[in-house]
């Protein structure tokens, strides 16, 4: 592995790329651990359904507002001192979060750690980018790899230790992570050269805008419960609008929207990739709740479970690399959908009273289509930018991810308000096989000049 720094060589550089994959990985980590503990907070803090998806999505939109917000920080400021920053909110966070008297107290340490783990993973990959020359690309794609593979982990990982600890050992478990990773940061990424004198330009506006009209649209589909709310879509979309026609506007965007505009086959794959964490996190979310509360069983056994997903998920991972790399990229994307409608067809198939060896099956199914899906779509993007574009796109590409999991916590806050059964699980089912069908043509689309 061939790398560059201010005095051509980095000292440790696998250590570097360590430190920046222990980075990465927490924000994904913390975004699925929570989903085994949500029973538990939940009876503690005698909260409703809807409180649960504020809690949930609010984390989610946050990190979408400060993953770009960060890598602007990162480039302006120095990468090194943004990751670093990063890692101090997120211990912080992580130490108060446990102590929490209250539900907006705990949405209020979420919030912290949301930002601390946004700043990692765009100064993660601008230190990549900064001082690995070889192989720079595949790095960056094993950084996106960890990332899912982590969030896959995070129920499985916190079933087994909330059945001893209580749910407040979710955060206590990021301090191995965040030491590990500080330590090997301090000594291995390289001192920030000196930055850009000018004073940094905020595009006040455009963040306010961009979260505002996340918020209206998650708003809008919580809404749903009580009925169809043409005033919040039509504040949705207007919000939706100015944002677009001011940012299109501004020479250094919060977002840029022009970039988006002028590449439709980019912008198809964040859809895609939108769609597919959809699916995927509204069961990382819905089926430790289902499990505990219908399927009665113990935290413990719920994250068990819910290694079904990830475990399939990471075995198809790097199956799904060969396979891409042979045949190109549209009969591997097809296949995962394909499963993907199976396995969130068989969901109809059981009920409370089903084997759990059935349970673990159909879920299963879900966990490979999941690796096909996520890895096929992220090295599909990495094929069509350009080296230039890899920071950015990179970038807005974990943003969407974000999105997908905001649509995740507000279809879960609405089809569980009425409570967690069995109708309410096909309920889910059934708006989950919808997206997984319209997954396929943007597949077509996306690989329509792929020769595999």
């Amino acid at each position: 592995m061939s790398v560059r720094n201010n005095d051509n060589l980095v000292k440790y550089p696998k250590l570097l790329v360590a430190a920046i994959v222990l980075g990465v990985v927490l924000n994904p980590l913390n975004t699925t651990m929570i989903t085994v503990a949500l029973p538990a907070i939940q009876h503690e803090f005698q909260l409703t359904a809807h409180d649960i998806s504020l809690l949930i999505s609010s984390y989610f939109i946050v990190s979408a507002i400060f993953l770009p917000l960060a890598g602007k920080f990162s480039d302006h400021y120095g990468r090194k001192k943004i990751f670093l920053s990063g890692l101090i909110l997120v211990s912080i966070s992580s130490l108060l979060a446990p102590l929490s008297p209250n539900l907006m107290f705990l949405i209020g340490m979420r919030t912290i750690q949301a930002i601390g783990t946004s700043a990692l993973f765009p100064a993660g990959i601008g230190i990549v980018r900064s001082y690995i020359d070889k192989n720079q690309n595949r790095v960056i794609a094993t950084l996106a790899v960890f990332s899912t593979t982590s969030a896959a982990l995070g129920p499985t990982i916190s079933g087994l230790l909330i059945q001893y600890a209580g749910w407040s050992v979710i955060f206590y478990v990021n301090f191995p992570i965040i030491i590990t990773s500080a330590i090997f940061a301090l000594v291995c990424i390289p001192k920030d050269s000196s930055m850009a004198s000018q004073p940094f330009k905020w595009d006040l506006l455009g963040i306010i805008l961009f979260g505002t009209l996340l918020s209206c649209w998650m708003m809008f589909f919580q809404s749903l419960e009580n009925g169809f709310n043409v005033g919040m879509l039509v504040l949705s979309i207007l919000t939706s609008l100015l944002f677009y026609y001011y940012e299109k506007k501004k020479k250094e965007p919060f977002l840029n929207v022009v970039f988006l505009a002028k590449n439709p086959k980019i912008s198809l794959v964040y859809i895609q990739f939108i769609l597919v964490t959809l699916v995927f996190f509204s069961l990382i979310l819905s089926m430790p709740t289902y499990l505990q509360n219908v399927i009665m069983l113990d935290s413990k056994s719920a994250g068990i479970m819910l290694l079904s997903i990830s475990l399939f998920a990471m075995l198809m991972t790097p199956i799904a690399t060969r396979w891409i790399e042979k045949v190109g990229f549209r009969i591997p994307l097809m296949f995962g959908a394909i499963v993907g409608i199976l396995g969130v067809g068989l969901l109809f198939a059981f009920n409370h009273t089903s084997d759990l060896l059935w349970v673990f099956t159909v879920l299963s199914i879900i966990g490979i289509s999941n690796g096909a899906l996520s890895i096929g779509t992220q090295n599909s993007l990495y094929s069509i930018v350009s080296k230039e574009q890899s920071g950015i796109s990179s970038g807005l590409l974990q943003t969407s991810r974000f999105i997908g999991n905001i649509l995740a916590s507000s279809l879960y806050g609405v089809m569980f308000a009425s409570g967690v059964n069995d109708a309410n699980k096909n309920a889910i089912s059934f708006v989950l096989l919808i997206v997984s069908c319209l997954i396929i043509p943007a597949i077509l689309f996306i690989t329509k000049r792929d020769k595999g």
